[in-house]
């Protein structure tokens, strides 16, 4: 994976679990279970991206 990919991945995986501490603090709950839920796939969807580009290279 490309750097600049990986820190694409990195930042924006930062900023949802951000926005999960901030609308639980906010006492927004099914704000913070929506962004929950697109955190757990957006993380997912890196190491999926990882092992397709580790797939493809070797």
């Amino acid at each position: 994976m490309s750097k600049g990919l990986a820190l694409f991945f990195a930042v924006v995986g930062t900023a949802l679990l951000a926005c999960i501490s901030y609308f639980m603090a906010a006492g927004r709950p099914w704000l913070a279970i929506l962004f929950s839920v697109i955190a757990f796939l957006f993380i997912g969807a890196g190491f999926i991206a990882k092992a397709k580009l580790r797939k493809r290279k070797s």
